[in-house]
Order: C-alpha cells, then sequence, then structure tokens
C-alpha cells in the first residue's frame, strides 16, 4: 500500500533523502530528482544526507555512480554528508531508505512537526514487494539494478505529486 504526501503550494519544495552513509541509496534519489526536476522544469530543493559520518565529503560507490551512468543520471558532483537536526528545519520532506533510518532520524526529531515530515521512500512505490530500498552496498550489479529501479519509479511519483 502507497501514501500521497500533500506537498504544499509555496514556493519551492524542499526534499531530503536520508540513508545510511549517503554513498548509495540517498544520494541516487538525490540524483534521479535533480534528472527529474532539469528534464520537468520543476522547482525544488534536493539534498541527501546519511545517519553516519562514515563517509562525508566522499562520492558516491563507484557501483551507484556507474548503474546510475547507465540509467541516464550523473552522480559525480555529489557529495556524502551527515544528517544534521537542522535539516528538520531546512526541509519540507524527508524520505529515508528503510525502517532503520526511519527510527534514526525519528530518534533526532525535536517535535511532532519534525516527526511528520519523515516517510519511507517506498511509501510512494506502487511495488509492494518492498516496503524498504534495500542497501546494495554488498550485492552484485542486479541490486544495483533493482535498487535503481525502485528508486527511479518513488521519485517519479513523488514528482507527479508536485507537479499535480
Amino acid at each position: 500500500m502507497f501514501r500521497f504526501f500533500l506537498f504544499t503550494c509555496h514556493m519551492m519544495q524542499k526534499i531530503l533523502f536520508v540513508c545510511l552513509g549517503n554513498i548509495c541509496r540517498s544520494p541516487l534519489a538525490e540524483g534521479i530528482m535533480l534528472y527529474l526536476k532539469e528534464k520537468h522544469q520543476l522547482t525544488l530543493e534536493i539534498d541527501s544526507a546519511g545517519t553516519s559520518n562514515y563517509h562525508i565529503g566522499e562520492t558516491p560507490d563507484k557501483r551507484t555512480i556507474q548503474n546510475a551512468l547507465k540509467n541516464g543520471v550523473d552522480l559525480r558532483d555529489l557529495r556524502a554528508r551527515q544528517f544534521d537536526v537542522s535539516d528538520f528545519d531546512k526541509f519540507d520532506t524527508i524520505f529515508v531508505m528503510d525502517k532503520s533510518n526511519l527510527k534514526d532520524i525519528l530518534k533526532l526529531s525535536e517535535n511532532k512537526s519534525h516527526h511528520a515530515k519523515v516517510h519511507l521512500l517506498l511509501s510512494q512505490s506502487k511495488n509492494s514487494e518492498f516496503a524498504e530500498v534495500p542497501d546494495p552496498y554488498f550485492g552484485g550489479e542486479q541490486g544495483f539494478e533493482t535498487v535503481f529501479k525502485l528508486v527511479y519509479e518513488a521519485c517519479e511519483r513523488i514528482r507527479i505529486q508536485i507537479h499535480s
């Protein structure tokens, strides 16, 4: 089952994507939304972050970059950063990749308004096989391709909501 989130109609929507290290799933979502932003001329601010500090300042995983490029999305200019509590006030919506990220981010929320901004990314998906975006880090090429398809479809649904 999926839910639609009502995006408010102020001037610019600000969306943050979050995973563990900010080198596979969340920069992929950021890159896909940047691609969709340009393609459909959307007014959006998009960023990504990790719940951990393992990869601050690093580029996305080489396999993520290669898979995204194969699918027409360039992630090479993105750099990992860690989620900060101030992100709750900077962003309208925070999409997390899995329930562990959800739990970690919600622990940092300071009020109901912050809490209400946080959602699982695949709550935007029709694909009932996956409730969470699987972490492809320890897998092979097929895992990166599966993640690309899941994230692209969820981002496309977000784009449609914003655009309508």
